[in-house]
């Protein structure tokens, strides 16, 4: 099934926003959230649709919350 909603998009780009953000490479996010690189790196990518156990993780890791993730945002919003 298709992303109709652009969650997966939005997640991904605010993962990868955040993580820059904080100065991590993938490896030090994967490292922090217990996951595997490659596995971040799916979820930046948008090909990966990660639990929210995994979502969890990710924000715990980048100092936010899940719902941060989720929402997109817009241009020029911080």
């Amino acid at each position: 099934m298709e992303d109709e909603t652009g969650i997966v998009e939005a997640l991904a780009e605010a993962v990868k926003k955040a993580r820059k953000g904080l100065g991590l490479s993938q490896e030090d996010l994967a490292l922090e959230a217990g996951l595997d690189r490659t596995y971040v790196s799916q979820v930046e990518r948008g090909t990966r649709n990660c639990t929210i156990i995994v979502l969890a993780r990710l924000a715990r890791a980048l100092k936010t919350t899940p719902d941060r993730l989720l929402v997109p945002q817009r241009k020029g919003r911080a």
